[in-house]
């Protein structure tokens, strides 16, 4: 047995498309997918950009509001999970700080597994 850390303090500031979290990388697989935690402390922002992959963000802890291509805020939570798809634009932001697992890959479908909302962002 091995044991890793991915807590807070390990990851790395990012500031892109003027952003502000930490990001601790966790894994990544020969075929492309990358998974990360991401953490957002109080008005922490994933910034406004394209997707460059398929993305998923499963967020674990806290709140905050997501939008896509559309512009329009929803307000997410523990519990949710959030899928842009290639290319679509996207933004994050939390007043109260929220912690999220991301994973990114070209062959990420959450539909196989998940009951979509019924809110579209």
């Amino acid at each position: 047995m091995k044991i890793y850390s991915f807590k807070k303090d390990e990851g790395k500031h990012v500031t892109h498309f003027d952003s502000n979290f930490i990001m601790a990388r966790i894994a990544a697989t020969d075929d492309g997918v990358h998974i990360g935690c991401m953490y957002l402390d109080p008005d922490g922002v994933i910034g406004y950009h394209k997707a460059v992959v398929p993305q998923l963000l499963l967020i674990i802890d806290g709140s905050g509001r997501a939008r896509g291509s559309k512009g329009n805020y929803v307000e997410v939570g523990k519990g949710d999970a959030i899928f842009w798809e290639k290319c679509e634009y996207h933004e994050v932001v939390s007043s109260y700080g929220l912690t999220a697992i991301v994973m990114e890959s070209e062959n990420l479908q959450p539909n196989a597994f998940m009951k979509e909302r019924d809110e579209s962002i």
